[in-house]
């Protein structure tokens, strides 16, 4: 399998859990104490090896191998439009939410300046 690397390096936890052979950052640690994994060939136990262009991930108990390779300059360009979108959509919802809880704060204080209703109290309590 080759995965295609769009920057300096991702590191080995990071590798794993895009691909899904982890569901997250903490399994990490139980799946390097019970499955071999080997980097470029020697046996690697550490979450946070920096992998780099040409570096091969092997796991054996999974039949796997994984080659990160470069991406063409195609693949970079649609990548760089994809985090772009992602950063724009992302700046606009958090300008909504913040829109949205100003409004709720002016709802709140017009609430706050009506009779305020006392709590119903039950006799004997």
């Amino acid at each position: 399998m080759e995965y295609k690397l769009f920057d300096e390096y991702i590191t080995l936890q990071a590798l794993l859990k895009e691909l899904s052979i982890i569901h997250s950052g903490g399994a990490i640690k139980g799946f390097l104490a019970n499955n071999v994994v080997l980097f470029n060939g020697e046996e690697e136990k550490r979450r946070g090896k920096k992998l780099r262009y040409g570096d091969v991930i092997t796991i054996p108990s999974e039949e796997l191998e994984i080659t990160i390779v470069v991406p063409t300059q195609s693949e970079i360009e649609k990548h760089k439009k994809e985090v772009a979108e992602r950063a724009r959509v992302y700046a606009i919802v958090k300008k909504m939410n913040k829109d949205n809880k100003k409004k709720q704060k002016k709802h709140q204080t017009k609430e706050s300046n009506k009779t305020k209703r006392k709590p119903v109290r039950f006799p004997g309590i």
